[in-house]
C-alpha cells in the first residue's frame, strides 16, 4: 500500500509528510558526498528510489527511527504519543521512497538507569526503598512477577505497544550496555572527556558542576549506579577511576568504561545511542529542546550527525495547566480506552502536534467521530487530498472501508433517553433502523456501544439538565409531535424526521434556526448539544419519540 506514491508524497502538506522530507534530506546530506547527494536525490524525485539505493552503498544501510522510554513507570500516553507519530513519519517516509529502503524503529527502554525514587502506586514501597540507586534491571520486581522491576516494566511496554499493532525492535539499554554494543562509542567518548565536559558543565549549577562525569559508574560492591566525579582516566586501558562510597574511605576503584561497568547521565547517554545506534530521527517534546541542543552537541563531539526530528507540544488539562503525573490532572491511556477508540486516540494524536491541545475526557467524544467523519471523506477524495487525511497516516494507507452506520454523539444520547445500561438493549433500538446489522458485522458499532454505556454513566449522565420550554417552543413541540404522528409509526427514514423538524423550526420563525435545534436538545435530551435529530428518532422509534417530545413540551422531564 506505501508504494508507487511519491509523486503524492513529494506534495503532500501534512505534517508526516513535511517530516519524512526532512528526514529524506537529512539522510542523504549524511551518507553522502554533495554530488552523490545531488544525483541520488534527483532519482528518488523521480520515482527511483530502487536504482539511488543500487547506486550509492551508503544509502543500503536501513534508516533508523527511535522513540524512548523511561522504565520507572509504567507506559503512558506520552509514551503511545511519540511510538504513533514517529509510526507516521516513518509510513511517510515509506511512501516518499517506494517503500524500496528499509527501515527500523526502535523502542529503547533506560532500564540501566538507577532508581532514584519509589514511584508512586506501586505495591511493596518498602522493598523498592531498600533497593534504591540500582539499575532498574536490578531493582526487585514489586509486582513479583518478573525477575526485576525494569523485567516487569519493559514487558508492561511490549504488551502496551503490541496491543496497538506498532512495528518496531525493543532495545534495553543493560543488554545493550553489557552486549558491547555501545564499547566503541564509550571509549571515543573517554578520549573525548574534556570536550563532553566542556558542553556539559556550563549548562549546571555550580554545586553539580564541581562532581559531574558523564559516567555513571556501577559499585563493584552494592551495584549502584553512582553518581561521583571521575578521579582519574586511562584512555589507553579504557577505565576511569573514582572513590566508592561503599568502600573504605578514599579508596580508588578503577573500571573500565565498556561491557556495562558504567552508564551515562541521561543527555550524554542520549547523544551515544544516537551515535552507536546510528539513529537518524527521533522526535522529543518541547521540554526537551535544551537536552535535545545539548546531546547534540556531544553527538558532534564524538564524531556523528545528530538526528532529524521535531519538538511537539505537550498538552493541557482542562484548565489549560500542564500536565503532571504527580498532579494527576492528565488522562490516562486506560481512561482513554474505556471511553474512545484507538484509532480516534490516533486521530487526537495526528491533530496539530506543535500546538498545545487539552487531553481531557470531554474531548473523546468529538475524537471518535472526527475520525469517524474522515474516514467517510476518505473514500470520496482524491488521491491527492487522501494521503494528507488524517487516516492516512493513522492507517498507513490503507483505511477500512467501512466504520459506523451512526455517530458517537448519537449512541450517547440514545442511551441517555433510552436509559440504557446494556448493549442489548441498544441492539433492540437498531433491530428496525438496521435490521441486517449485528455485532458481527458491525463490530465498530458494537465496540462504541460499549465507549458509549461508560462514557454516559461516568460524565453524561451526572451532568444532564433538562429546562422547561417558554411559550414559544412548547407550541413548536407539540406541532412537531402532532407532524410526527402523521407518518407512519413504523418510519425509519431518518431524513423524512429531519424534514419535519426543520419545517416546524421555520413554521414558528425560530431566529437562527439552530435556537430551534438548541431547544431540541436542551428541552428533550438535558445537553446543550445533540446528534442530527431525524437519525436520532429513526433508531429511538417514532412513538416513542412522539412521546419523549411531548413529555419535554409539559415539562415532565424537568422536574
Amino acid at each position: 500500500m506505501l508504494q508507487n506514491l511519491e509523486t503524492l508524497a513529494r506534495e503532500a502538506k501534512s505534517w508526516p509528510f513535511e517530516q519524512a522530507r526532512n528526514l529524506l534530506a537529512h539522510v542523504l546530506k549524511k551518507r553522502l558526498a554533495e554530488a552523490e547527494r545531488a544525483e541520488a536525490k534527483a532519482l528518488i524525485d523521480a520515482g527511483k528510489a530502487d536504482e539511488a539505493l543500487a547506486k550509492f552503498e551508503a544509502l543500503r544501510r536501513p534508516v533508523i527511527l527511535e522513540t524512548g522510554y523511561g522504565p520507572s513507570g509504567l507506559p503512558h500516553m506520552g509514551t503511545f504519543g511519540e511510538v504513533a507519530r514517529t509510526t507516521m513519519v516513518r509510513n511517510a517516509f515509506r511512501a516518499l521512497t517506494g517503500d524500496h529502503w528499509k527501515t527500523r524503529l526502535i523502542a529503547f527502554s533506560d532500564d540501566m538507569d538507577g532508581l532514584r525514587k519509589v514511584p508512586e502506586g506501586v505495591p511493596n514501597p518498602e522493598m523498592l526503598r531498600e533497593d534504591l540507586n540500582l539499575s532498574l534491571t536490578r531493582v526487585r520486581d514489586p509486582f513479583g512477577t518478573h525477575d526485576s522491576f525494569g523485567a516487569h516494566n519493559n514487558a508492561r511496554l511490549r504488551a502496551f505497544l503490541d496491543s496497538f499493532g506498532f512495528d518496531y525492535e525493543f532495545m534495553s539499554s543493560t543488554e545493550t550496555y553489557r552486549s558491547g554494543r555501545f564499547d566503541a562509542t564509550l571509549l571515543t567518548l573517554l578520549e573525548r572527556f574534556d570536550a563532553v565536559q566542556a558542553i556539559m558543565l556550563p549548562t549546571l549549577g555550580e554545586e553539580r558542576r564541581a562532581t559531574y562525569s558523564p559516567f555513571l559508574p556501577v559499585s563493584p560492591i552494592t551495584g549502584h549506579v553512582l553518581q561521583v566525579p571521575t578521579l582519574d582516566r586511562n584512555v589507553e586501558k579504557g577505565t576511569i577511576t573514582f572513590e566508592d562510597p561503599a568502600g573504605e574511605p578514599g579508596n580508588r576503584t578503577e573500571v573500565p568504561v565498556t561491557g556495562g561497568h558504567v552508564k551515562l547521565q541521561w543527555k550524554p547517554d542520549w547523544a551515544m545511542r544516537w551515535v552507536a545506534l546510528d539513529i537518524d530521527y527521533e522526535m522529543s517534546g518541547k521540554d526537551l529542546i535544551e537536552s535535545v541542543r545539548e546531546s547534540s552537541k556531544v553527538c558532534r563531539a564524538l564524531g556523528g550527525t545528530p538526528p532529524e526530528g521535531f519538538n511537539y507540544e505537550l498538552f493541557l488539562d482542562i484548565e489549560g495547566k500542564k500536565i503532571s503525573k504527580s498532579k494527576g490532572n492528565g488522562l490516562t491511556m486506560d481512561e482513554w480506552l474505556r471511553y474512545g477508540t484507538p484509532e480516534s486516540l490516533s486521530w487526537y494524536m495526528f491533530q496539530s502536534p506543535k500546538s498545545a491541545k487539552s487531553l481531557h475526557f470531554n474531548v473523546i467524544p468529538r475524537a471518535i467521530d472526527d475520525y469517524l467523519a474522515f474516514i467517510e471523506s476518505y473514500k470520496t477524495q482524491e488521491p491527492a487530498k487522501r494521503i494528507d487525511n488524517a487516516v492516512w497516516s493513522i492507517h498507513a494507507g490503507d483505511p477500512p472501508t467501512h466504520t459506523s452506520p451512526v455517530s458517537f454523539a448519537l449512541l450517547l444520547n440514545l442511551v441517555g433517553v433510552a436509559n440504557a445500561s446494556s448493549k442489548a438493549q441498544l441492539w433492540a433500538y437498531f433491530a428496525k433502523y438496521l435490521p441486517n446489522a449485528t455485532p458481527e458485522n458491525e463490530p465498530l458499532l458494537d465496540r462504541l456501544m460499549d465507549h458509549a454505556l461508560n462514557y454516559y454513566e461516568d460524565f453524561v449522565k451526572p451532568s444532564k439538565s433538562y429546562r422547561l420550554p417558554d411559550d414559544k417552543e412548547k407550541a413548536a413541540l407539540l406541532d412537531l409531535a402532532a407532524r410526527l404522528k402523521a407518518l407512519p409509526a413504523d418510519t425509519t427514514d431518518g431524513e423524512l424526521i429531519q424534514n419535519e423538524v426543520y419545517a416546524v423550526g421555520k413554521e414558528h420563525a425560530f431566529e437562527p434556526l439552530r435556537a430551534w435545534f438548541g431547544a431540541l436538545y436542551e428541552v428533550l435530551l438535558g445537553a446543550s448539544q445533540g446528534p442530527r435529530f431525524g437519525s436520532f428518532a429513526a433508531i429511538y422509534g417514532l412513538p416513542q419519540t412522539i412521546a419523549l417530545i411531548e413529555a419535554g413540551a409539559n415539562g415532565e422531564l424537568a422536574k
